[in-house]
């Protein structure tokens, strides 16, 4: 399974802000869309990221709330990203090595979605759960064993 497999269900609805919003306008879309997290987008570019876990670290720094803080100085710059054609099993690895919940998803320099360690999640348990519904018919379906002796 590749991340284009997730993004194809998901769907392409994608929410970015720019480096110079404030924080709270970013935590305002985060809420009002219940979303938990916004890529960060400069002049048609990817700059970084910003999830539930960079605001409250800037909430904690400002003394317990957003102020005139802006976007650039909360933000995760260092955002990793994956192509569609990622298999799923390094997304996982990924995800779990750098211990990030959010993942942008590029080909070349264009952004495409962004991917969620719950959506990657979701996937492999609906994978999991075909498989054994396939297995499951399958063994349905085996031809019992003669134990008549007969041949």
């Amino acid at each position: 399974m590749k991340v284009s497999d997730i993004l194809r269900v998901k769907g392409s609805t994608l929410f970015t802000v720019t480096p110079d919003e404030t924080l709270l306008v970013a935590v305002n879309t985060m809420a009002e869309k219940d979303i938990g997290s916004l890529v960060v987008m400069e002049h048609g570019e990817l700059v970084g990221m910003l999830t539930f876990r960079e605001v409250i670290q800037a909430i904690v720094a400002n003394g317990g709330s957003v102020g005139s803080t802006l976007v650039r100085k909360a933000m995760d710059g260092n955002s990793v990203t994956c192509t569609s054609e990622t298999e799923l099993d390094e997304i996982r690895r990924i995800m779990l090595e750098r211990h990030t919940r959010y993942m942008p998803v590029m080909d070349q320099r264009m952004l495409m979605g962004v991917i969620s360690f719950y959506d990657v999640a979701k996937a492999v348990v609906e994978s999991q759960n075909f498989e054994n519904k396939m297995l499951k018919a399958y063994i349905r379906d085996w031809p019992e064993e003669d134990t008549s002796g007969s041949n």
